[in-house]
């Protein structure tokens, strides 16, 4: 953990007008744990759906998903933003107990879990979204921010939303369909 004072570790380095650098690593470890809860569940479901369609799907989802936390990562280190590792384990362990919970099935996988994973997933893929499309508005008042980068960043995740809602609305019709006999 970083055991400098926040105020040290940004003071020497200039940023925009307006820009509260205290709020925003704040707002970005926020965001770190949410990706790091992303990066779990997405790597999670992969795996777990295999060679199926949607394994073959979502895996390519699933690396672009960690690619964006360590992005995040360079983007925070850029702007002298330390980590906050208490937010990644609230997040790491927040996606392990959302694991726990009732989905109408004890001792077999349900069919609504596939579809609740890609919910969240579309949840937390649209955050990351707002998050990219904030630090580009910012860009343009602390050049540490890359424009292009956080275009290219925002242009992928709104991909990676439509593609998880796909398969999360396909999952949904299959899980909820009344069964035929």
């Amino acid at each position: 953990m970083n055991t400098l004072p926040h105020a040290t570790a940004t003071q020497s380095r200039p940023t925009g007008p307006g820009l509260d650098m205290r709020l925003l690593g704040i707002y970005l470890n926020d965001h770190l744990g949410g990706a790091t809860a992303g990066t779990e569940r997405a790597t999670r479901l992969a795996r777990a759906a295999g060679e199926s369609a949607l394994g073959r799907a979502i895996g390519p989802v699933a690396a672009e998903i960690a690619q964006d936390r360590a992005a995040l990562l360079d983007i925070m280190g850029d702007l002298g933003v330390p980590v906050r590792r208490y937010k990644v384990c609230a997040g790491w362990a927040g996606e392990k107990l959302g694991r726990l919970k009732p989905n109408g099935h004890l001792l077999r996988p349900s069919p609504l879990g596939i579809m609740l994973d890609l919910e969240a997933l579309r949840l937390g893929v649209e955050g990351k979204a707002a998050g990219w499309q904030l630090l580009r508005r910012l860009s343009a008042a602390d050049e540490r921010l890359d424009p292009a980068r956080l275009d290219t960043l925002l242009e992928r995740a709104l991909r990676q939303q439509e593609r998880i809602e796909q398969w999360r609305v396909r999952q949904a019709e299959e899980a909820l369909a009344t069964p035929v006999g």
